[in-house]
């Protein structure tokens, strides 16, 4: 995101709260209150389960308060007892307020940009990591540190990944260095190793549906319950599930397969139709993953999973289900990358669905 785009009012820059990871921010407060920091932290977890929140609570705290210059009195911490908490700034502080604005001198955020015609790129690029050491390399316009936040460094391309890393090998004096992963495997292990990693799990549906009910005013408990599950532990997730009216493609999603082997043509297609249109790419690939979700529910219930009334959905062979979530996953990551046509991606998933509940 280049600096002087508008934020938007739920970016996690904003965010005040913390929902579900006090064990882990208690953790990251407690090695800064130490004294020994390290330069460089991964944070990894699913998407929409709050990496960005704490990753930019952590920017907070660090440009707030100077390095230690002798040992652990980090941050208030001192060494004795038990430390901090947890790494709240107050929102009328000044520093919040900057980082807020995307105005805070020593803050720079790397994340996919626009291109040359306008368009977000699929990846993160060379150019935009460089652009760190310059940065970097200027002393901290407020005395502190200077930090560097990657959203997502698992977006990265090959040569930016090289990048990074030779910055990783010599990290400049006073720099703090946030990667956020979606899926760290992708990240290469020479990355990883450099890092200290922080691991983020999905919150329960019932927290989810909280965190819902607090973000977006006239949602029913029971329809955030139901947008919650689909969420899979994911607050960002069924944030946009409410927004793209979840519980519709739900049902429509459900509709389509809930006749299997036998599959309504004429309203896959008017659903193929549908998805494709200009400015349905959210509520394409939402779609896509409410199928997958079908499918790892089908085979987490075929080896007694999911509980004592989760029963099979589709007539479909275990190994068979495990191959179409794999396959369909490419297929939409795919066409993403090169700009498939969103019908017959829609049309392939599910008449390939259809082939498998036959065989």
């Amino acid at each position: 995101m280049a600096e002087a785009e508008e934020i938007p009012v739920d970016h996690p820059r904003h965010a005040t709260a913390l929902v579900g990871h006090e064990a882990v921010e208690r953790r990251l407060a407690q090695a800064f209150a130490s004294g020994r920091p390290g330069q460089a932290w991964l944070i990894s977890g699913p998407r929409g389960v709050g990496k960005a929140t704490l990753a930019y609570r952590l920017a907070r705290h660090a440009l707030a308060t100077r390095p230690a210059a002798n040992g652990p009195d980090l941050f208030g911490g001192g060494g004795a007892g038990e430390g901090p908490m947890n790494l709240h700034l107050d929102p009328d502080d000044p520093v919040f307020h900057r980082i807020a604005a995307a105005s805070h001198a020593d803050l720079r955020t790397i994340e996919r940009r626009k291109d040359d015609k306008g368009r977000l790129r699929r990846e993160i690029v060379i150019q935009d990591v460089r652009a760190l050491g310059p940065f970097f390399a200027l002393t901290p316009a407020e005395g502190g540190r200077r930090v560097a936040i990657i959203d997502a460094a698992d977006e990265m391309n090959r040569n930016a990944a090289n990048a990074l890393l030779k910055l990783l090998e010599e990290p400049p004096e006073n720099a703090l260095l946030i990667l956020i992963a979606h899926v760290p495997g992708w990240l290469p292990p020479t990355i990883r190793s450099r890092c200290r990693h922080i691991k983020l799990a999905p919150l329960p549906d019932t927290a989810v549906a909280d965190i819902l009910m607090e973000k977006r005013d006239g949602i029913e408990r029971a329809a955030a319950e139901t947008i919650a599950g689909l969420a899979e532990g994911s607050p960002g997730r069924a944030i946009a599930l409410a927004d793209q009216d979840g519980l519709g493609l739900w049902r429509d999603v459900v509709g389509l397969v809930g006749d299997l082997p036998r599959l309504d043509v004429v309203a896959v297609h008017a659903f193929a139709d549908r998805l494709s249109r200009r400015g349905e790419e959210d509520s394409f690939r939402t779609a896509m993953d409410m199928l997958r979700t079908i499918l790892t529910r089908d085979a987490v219930a075929r080896v007694g999973g999911g509980g004592a009334d989760a029963k099979p959905r589709l007539p479909l062979r275990l190994d068979r289900a495990v191959e179409l979530w794999e396959n369909i996953g490419r297929l939409v990551e795919r066409a993403e990358r090169v700009n498939l046509d969103r019908k017959q991606v829609v049309l392939h998933a599910f008449t390939a669905l259809e082939g498998a509940t036959r065989s």
